[in-house]
């Protein structure tokens, strides 16, 4: 266990947090370089205070009083520290100003941050994106486990180097089971997630320093896959034998010409479908992941698949436009169709959102601001993703450019 080097105490003032006309009084306690104030509930006149000193100054009997307390409290500081140097504990700012304060320093764990973080945030963040912090939690759970051979570890324990070396953590864990290691995206994921935990703790004044503060995460910029023209033709001119195949196909397809993701897709019901301005049928709805609205007009291939379902028992009985069907069997069916279509991408229900934005739109000529409006993204910048991988596009602009450059030598030569 490391032992401390140095210690000190010392009174400071906030001007920043001034109030009517008098200043704040905190405990500065440091230990080691890192220091934590500590708020006494006391307040002063600016012209009353020695900051040199750090004490009041006067002879009132109220200034004597103030110095008094003062003194009382660093006594008490001291015998914090002095406990812990005797009971061998990790002595920290944190855990100095959490005896002070007589809290108990047992409720400013990591685990038990990760607990309080994923129950807080349960009924505000979706399934899909709670599964993920869950998945993280596993993975610190493991770390703590085989790194210090732990099953927690205080808040004030945290520091650049433990997030290092998570990050070294997770980039070589080998999964035991089928799923494939962890990329540098996955990683920069799950860092993430923790970092948006450790900043709650932050908030909470948990801890009194962030640990991610010099930490920067670093995505590699990956291109989005999506179904070309051929691949999208196939899929949707396959007759398929098997009904459970037709059904994901439908699907899939419907998603290819809406851009709606999976889960809005599920929840979508005949209210959702509305008159637009231009007195044809729209889709009203809100993505579920962002709560963003999100109108797209009824293109021909969606609305026969609407159409197609209208009646479905199971689809009439949910009270939705389509009959329900769990995320994870629809990818898998996928796959399946994949196969049977010879396309060898890896075909998920999400890449039917990806080839909306490509090659149902963009590649059209569909502006970039509308497709953005229409997948519901709150930044154009998400948007842009699309855009930076659509050659084709890129070729036929450049081709019409190419004709209006040679017309005016054309009607040179004519004159």
């Amino acid at each position: 266990m490391r032992t401390t080097n140095t210690f000190g105490v010392q009174f400071i003032t906030r001007t920043n947090k001034a109030k009517d006309g008098l200043l704040p009084i905190y405990a500065r306690v440091t230990v080691d370089g890192r220091r934590v104030e500590i708020s006494l509930k006391r307040w002063i006149k600016p012209s009353d205070w020695n900051g040199s000193k750090g004490m009041a100054k006067g002879s009132r009997e109220e200034i004597k009083s103030l110095n008094h307390y003062l003194d009382e409290v660093q006594a008490r500081i001291m015998e914090c520290y002095q406990e812990m140097q005797v009971q061998k504990r990790l002595i920290t700012v944190d855990a100095i100003k959490s005896m002070f304060l007589g809290t108990d320093q047992k409720d400013f764990t990591l685990c038990k941050l990760v607990d309080y973080h994923n129950q807080t945030m349960r009924d505000t963040l979706a399934w899909g994106t709670m599964k993920n912090y869950f998945t993280t939690q596993k993975y610190i759970h493991r770390f703590l486990k085989e790194r210090f051979g732990t099953t927690d570890m205080f808040l004030s324990e945290l520091s650049y180097k433990f997030i290092t070396d998570f990050e070294f953590y997770l980039r070589n864990y080998k999964p035991k089971d089928h799923q494939k290691p962890l990329g540098n995206n996955g990683v920069m994921k799950h860092l993430e997630r923790f970092r948006k935990m450790v900043t709650m703790a932050v908030k909470m004044e948990w801890v009194s320093r962030d640990p991610f503060d010099k930490y920067q995460l670093k995505f590699h910029r990956v291109d989005r896959d999506f179904l070309n023209d051929e691949e999208l033709e196939a899929v949707e001119n396959k007759d398929f034998k098997i009904v459970r195949l037709q059904w994901v196909r439908d699907l899939f397809v419907f998603s290819c010409y809406t851009g709606l993701a999976y889960i809005d897709a599920m929840n979508l019901t005949p209210s959702n479908i509305t008159i637009g301005i231009d007195g044809e049928y729209w889709l009203s709805t809100c993505r579920q992941k962002t709560d963003q609205p999100v109108r797209v007009p009824i293109l021909p291939k969606a609305w026969e698949i609407i159409e197609k379902y209208k009646t479905h028992p199971r689809a009439l009985q949910k009270g939705s436009v389509f009959p329900m069907i769990s995320n994870q069997k629809l990818n898998s069916y996928l796959k399946e169709i994949a196969d049977v279509c010879g396309i060898e991408k890896n075909l998920t229900f999400h890449l039917a959102r990806h080839t909306f934005a490509t090659t149902v739109t963009l590649c059209n000529g569909v502006p970039l601001e509308t497709v953005s409006k229409m997948l519901g993204h709150s930044k154009i910048t998400t948007t842009q993703v699309y855009a930076k991988v659509v050659e084709k596009k890129v070729s036929e602009d450049m081709q019409n450019l190419r004709e209006k450059l040679a017309a005016p030598k054309l009607m040179r030569r004519a004159k």
